[in-house]
């Protein structure tokens, strides 16, 4: 006797996809494209991603302006970007069809809620006469997959006790399942995220599971989709991974510098994005000696850091650009001081309010020129969600260690966009050694000798002196100091000394960076690629594509904004041309044209969008032929 049993689907294997999810804010784009993306991690990919997601907290339903987004690159080979266009198009509803339609490759797939695209859906997302793109013909150049993904959810919930709005609630897990059968995954990682989130909620953790198992049994019985996708492990580095968000490495690389240095960590913030989730993430870990202050402004904030760093724990505040602006006055206090404080700032696009979820790189002259009087403050800027770890630690170590205010640069795209991330060994972190001085206890050699707070080391650096040490008592304050003894001094030639002073101790930090180096390409040339921040992945793809092609084309990324590198100089003059792509217009050229003489040419995009990898290959193109 026979089984009458249907064969196997074809497998397709591809060395990456890039996979796009959209739909109304409410439709759980992000959350659906977090665990995808947290799947492939574990599956040994690398991936890179993108949230795009609109300001309002509940946006108005079906329109191009409540769209939101989830651009996910994953692959067998290496990534830097989450893809210029996308292999494939997930949306929930015509609005969010029309707003990315253009990301779509020719030929490429598209699975849509058929559900999604009514008369009233259709109306708002601006299609003329509330014509179907899904049947009138007009995708004829892609693979469309109209899907009712709302009834099957619902059908999928029949003996469900919930109601029909958290029902329909449940139409991610069904999409998520189903893009798991797609790309040959398994559903546990989301199965464990479902009995995470909804474990004392039985009823809605069923229905999310059986919704979740529902989509991914539909692409294996339905006709209409006759091939599925492998996309095999990338030959990562041998280690413990996990998928890491640019704001949790920020977090993770300031309790990491503060747990080097034997210090609280004290964070003072006011809640704003793109920022906020540095306070989520480090109040995850108050078990490491974290403490996290949610103050009643930007103001109140920074001041409560400054007070823990005067008290001897590593203060730390962060904002995004309108925050900072707010902040200003006490980082010239911290200036003044001369005290360790870290200020992290997720730039997003402005000026005022702007564009609250979108990224740009506008605050360079802001963090290195926006304070009033001469106020130099070590500037630094990271460039991957990965960097964002490093470079947070790298901030504490300076601010500590020279005791200096330090401000690093994030920014949207990399704040929220995430990539696979090898834990680093604690031992293979180096030590950081702030300048206490000890006590002068009574009837000891040292208490005799009068203390000097602002006496400084072969560096330039006072000692760290903390209140209610013996024999330690000295001023405080913003008005300007006498030398060495730290009394009030309105004294115009000390005034002059002390400004030097702060200047040169922060010039000298300079002194502690590694030599500069290329990240790919001749070391002289037609053109150098001048990056910094969030424009690496794009940058570098691009640089690579252009040398395999045969030009002298070379890439540097810069980390230390202020005080730069000593080598960039002479490396800026190895080359015929200079080329700097920013999304801003044009603040690290006017550095460099400023502080090198240089003839630097700016490749400029203020849009709330990254560049894509094709924008910078276009730009370096049309510079080479100029």
């Amino acid at each position: 006797m026979s089984i009458n049993t249907k064969p196997p689907k074809p497998v397709e294997e591809r060395s990456n996809v890039v996979i796009l999810f959209a739909g109304d804010s409410g439709d759980g784009i992000q959350l659906t494209g977090t665990q995808f993306t947290g799947t492939n991690a574990l599956f040994g990919n690398d991936v890179s991603t993108f949230p795009n997601y609109p300001a309002e907290i509940r946006a108005p339903i079906g329109t191009l302006a409540g769209v939101s987004g989830f651009q996910l690159h994953f692959g067998s080979v290496e990534i830097f970007t989450p893809g210029d266009q996308c292999d494939v198009l997930v949306v929930m509803n015509a609005a969010a069809l029309s707003a990315n339609l253009d990301k779509l490759k020719p030929g490429g797939i598209i699975i849509a809620n058929s559900d999604g695209f009514d008369k009233k859906n259709l109306r708002l997302a601006g299609f003329i006469d509330a014509a179907d793109p899904l049947t009138d013909g007009s995708l004829v150049n892609f693979q469309v997959h109209a899907v009712d993904v709302t009834k099957l959810t619902r059908t999928a919930l029949e003996d469900s006790t919930l109601g029909m709005k958290e029902k329909d609630r449940c139409k991610n897990m069904f999409v998520l399942g189903f893009i798991n059968w797609m790309f040959s995954r398994e559903n546990t990682l989301a199965e464990g995220f479902l009995e995470k989130k909804f474990g004392k909620k039985p009823d809605l953790l069923e229905a999310n599971r059986k919704a979740l198992i529902a989509g991914y049994f539909y692409g294996e019985t339905s006709e209409t989709f006759t091939t599925r996708f492998e996309v095999k492990a990338a030959p990562l580095p041998k280690g413990t991974y996990r998928a890491i968000t640019g704001n949790q490495g920020t977090a993770l690389g300031l309790i990491a510098g503060a747990r080097k240095a034997k210090l609280d960590l004290f964070y003072g913030s006011y809640p704003i994005t793109p920022a906020s989730e540095i306070l989520h993430e480090l109040s995850r870990h108050k078990n490491f000696g974290v403490i996290t202050f949610q103050a009643e402004d930007e103001i109140a904030a920074i001041g409560s850091a400054i007070g823990a760093s005067y008290g001897g724990a590593l203060g730390i505040t962060a904002s995004s650009g309108p925050g900072i602006a707010l902040k200003t006055e006490a980082m010239g206090l911290a200036l003044m001081l001369e005290i360790p404080l870290v200020i992290v700032n997720v730039q997003r696009g402005g000026p005022s309010t702007g564009l609250p979820t979108k990224t740009e790189q506008a605050d360079l002259w802001q963090a290195v020129l926006g304070r009033n009087g001469e106020a130099p403050i070590p500037v630094l800027a990271a460039s991957t969600p990965i960097d964002c770890f490093d470079m947070a630690f790298e901030a504490v170590q300076i601010a500590l260690e020279h005791m200096t205010p330090v401000i690093l640069l994030t920014d949207g795209y990399i704040a929220n966009g995430s990539e696979p991330w090898r834990f680093p060994a604690a031992d293979s972190l180096p030590e950081i050694k702030p300048p206490f001085i000890a006590a002068r206890e009574a009837g000891t050699p040292s208490a005799a000798e009068p203390f000097l707070p602002y006496a400084r080391d072969e560096r330039g650096v006072r000692p760290w002196a903390i209140p209610g040490q013996a024999g330690l008592q000295h001023r405080i304050g913003g008005i300007e100091k006498q030398d060495l003894t730290g009394n009030i001094s309105y004294d115009p030639r000390n005034h002059e000394k002390m400004v030097r002073l702060r200047a040169e101790k922060v010039a000298r930090i300079a002194d502690r960076y590694k030599p500069i180096r290329l990240d790919s390409g001749p070391a002289e040339g037609e053109l150098l690629v001048v990056g910094w921040g969030s424009t690496y992945g794009a940058i570098r793809t691009a640089a690579l594509q252009l040398q395999k092609e045969g030009h002298a084309v070379a890439h540097v990324h810069l980390r230390h904004m202020f005080p730069f590198n000593k080598g960039l100089g002479p490396l800026l003059k190895q080359y015929k041309k200079v080329l700097v792509p920013e999304m801003n217009s044009g603040q690290l050229r006017q550095l460099l044209r400023a502080e090198f003489l240089v003839d630097a040419q700016g490749l400029n995009k203020i849009q709330g969008m990254p560049f894509t990898s094709e924008e910078i290959r276009v730009g370096i193109l049309n510079t080479l032929k100029s």
